[in-house]
């Protein structure tokens, strides 16, 4: 099957945009929230627009690095980085709402998957519909632990 063009989730969090945003821009933190993305590393010190990570990616027994530059850095609003080796946006939207925020994370394909992705995906991965269900599945799981973490910060400085 081809790649989705987008993959995403939402969730409400009882906590402002500002504390949410704490969370989620704290890219050497990501292996605490996402499945897959075990760890990022900041190259340049403090993360902006132009900031290029390294990323240690795992499913299962697999490891597999990935590099990736922040596209969008709005704070408090959203932050999407790309991925250089399949040409997917990764991005965390937040929006004020009546008790807190929505966080929505997406996975987006807008010209499709590199070549080399889709190859490595099919003879490696699982296929491309078993992966993209695990990122919908990862997606679901990252936003729960970045919810629980921001509620928790935000209790604490209540």
């Amino acid at each position: 099957m081809a790649n989705r063009e987008l993959i995403t989730s939402s969730i409400e969090i009882d906590a402002s945009p500002e504390a949410v945003w704490s969370v989620v821009s704290d890219l050497r933190r990501m292996g605490e929230w996402s499945p897959q993305c075990r760890r990022m590393f900041i190259r340049g010190g403090e993360v902006k627009a132009g900031t290029r990570t390294l990323n240690i990616n795992r499913q299962g027994l697999l490891v597999w690095p990935t590099r990736s530059v922040v596209k969008v850095f709005e704070p408090n609003r959203q932050l999407d980085f790309k991925i250089a080796e399949n040409g997917t946006i990764w991005s965390f939207e937040l929006e004020p709402t009546a008790t807190g925020t929505r966080l929505t994370e997406s996975r987006k394909a807008p010209h499709g998957v590199s070549k080399l992705s889709n190859t490595l995906t099919k003879n490696v991965l699982g296929g491309t519909d078993n992966f993209e269900e695990a990122l919908q599945a990862g997606i679901e799981q990252t936003l729960a632990r970045v919810k629980a973490a921001a509620e928790s910060a935000s209790s604490r400085a209540a």
